[in-house]
């Protein structure tokens, strides 16, 4: 049986839609409905284009934060996820948290209940847009951060609390050698990161999947397995025996061969990589994830997909959109590979200081929006927004973020920008 007109279906993990999909989506606080309202006038534009006027979203807003506060007396309320469960994929602005007290973030609160295990940041140059960066054409990363473990289901103890002191007398009586590396006991607020080989292996196969589907070069597997050798440490050997027991045909472990040249007593060359490369196989391999900041900057060419934990990733990310112009050009996604389900979002924060002024960079959203059209197949409405903005990027017309980093730049505010983009479009 197809679908209705109006309703997106889910059928074992694979998402059909109709010519007019419902979205739901979020605005978000701060300058949320300002690149929100951005980001739909380009979507409709390049939609009628791309199709002639056979397609269609029909846009569904659901509310979160200061908005649902005031309609609803709810941060988030059932409704909101009781669409993104219906609809399958959504649209979100930026949404304020709490920093060093109140109520934990709405982003996570909606990632962990809808299970979007992956965050899904790409990262991409487009010229000439500012870059501390000498050669900042060479950055082409995909980052997939695990989305619902680590820090995100951080249990946390404050410092002379019941439950800090219980657990210290805990560690004390069972594990003294784990107690003795506490410096300062009394006053030290604790908090564990979980991190499981189900949520490990769940992320790392998605990584690798998307690597092979779209002729990626290598996956890198970034950890602080040296010095966390349970956690960290546990994830990178997860991804290893993940990739070399369901992969093994398509993939090439670095694992495995460094482990060859130690028995036959042979340094690590590249050689066998060349004849990786050359048999069109997947690298697998992993790094210390403070390497791969320096790596990052250094070589940026030798970052193709990456996969790491959630802090690892939450840190990463941002350095490496810091590389091709910062979080206002900075698309993102999480995903629940399993089942299809989706949510689009902006990455950078609500910006108070220029809410309302018409001054924000609407490309992180438009950019998270051109993710959502490929993945609900509707790619040459991805790809004309793509290539649009960056010829609008191209010509110098950019907003005062950008503006104040170019040379002979003009300078837009976001009603501007997303009208010369349409235009373009």
């Amino acid at each position: 049986m197809s679908p209705s007109p109006q309703s997106n279906s889910n059928r074992d993990g694979k998402l059909v839609f109709p010519a007019h999909p419902t979205i739901p989506f979020i605005e978000g606080d701060g300058v949320g409905p300002e690149i929100m309202r951005s980001a739909q006038q380009v979507v409709n534009a390049t939609v009628a284009k791309a199709y002639n006027g056979a397609r269609s979203i029909e846009w569904l807003e659901v509310y979160a934060g200061k908005k649902a506060e005031e309609l609803t007396g709810s941060p988030l309320p059932d409704d909101t996820l009781a669409a993104f469960k219906k609809y399958h994929v959504g649209l979100k602005g930026p949404l304020n948290t709490p920093v060093g007290e109140g109520a934990r973030s709405l982003n996570v609160a909606m990632r962990r209940e809808l299970d979007l295990f992956a965050n899904l940041r790409p990262v991409k140059y487009y010229p000439p847009a500012p870059s501390p960066l000498l050669h900042p054409e060479r950055v082409n990363a995909v980052l997939f951060r695990e989305n619902t473990e680590d820090v995100y289901a951080g249990v946390e103890f404050e410092a002379g609390s019941s439950g800090a002191k219980s657990l210290l007398d805990y560690l004390k009586t069972t594990s003294p050698e784990n107690f003795a590396r506490i410096r300062f006991p009394d006053s030290s607020a604790l908090g564990l990161k979980p991190i499981s080989r189900e949520g490990s292996e769940r992320i790392v196969r998605t990584a690798i999947q998307y690597a092979l589907e779209n002729q990626r070069k290598s996956v890198t597997l970034l950890h602080k397995g040296n010095i966390m050798k349970f956690t960290e440490g546990g994830f990178m050997k997860w991804g290893y025996a993940l990739a070399e027991s369901e992969f093994s045909d398509q993939i090439y472990s670095m694992r495995q061969y460094k482990k060859i040249c130690a028995e036959k007593g042979e340094s690590v060359g590249n050689q066998d990589l060349q004849a990786a490369k050359a048999q069109g196989k997947l690298i697998i391999k992993d790094m210390i994830v403070d390497a791969a900041f320096e790596r990052a900057i250094a070589h940026p060419e030798d970052m193709d997909v990456l996969v790491t934990t959630n802090l690892n990733g939450d840190y990463l990310s941002d350095a490496l959109a810091a590389l091709v112009g910062g979080l206002g050009i900075a698309p993102g996604a999480n995903i629940n590979f399993a089942n299809g389900d989706a949510i689009f979002e902006a990455v950078h924060g609500t910006a108070p200081d220029i809410a309302g002024k018409d001054m924000a960079n609407p490309c992180s959203l438009i950019l998270s929006s051109v993710l959502m059209l490929r993945y609900i197949g509707w790619t040459e409405a991805g790809d004309l927004i793509e290539r649009s903005l960056g010829q609008v990027i191209a010509g110098r017309n950019v907003t005062p973020d950008f503006a104040c980093q170019m040379e002979n730049a003009t300078q837009c505010t976001t009603s501007q920008f997303t009208s010369l983009l349409i235009q373009r479009i």
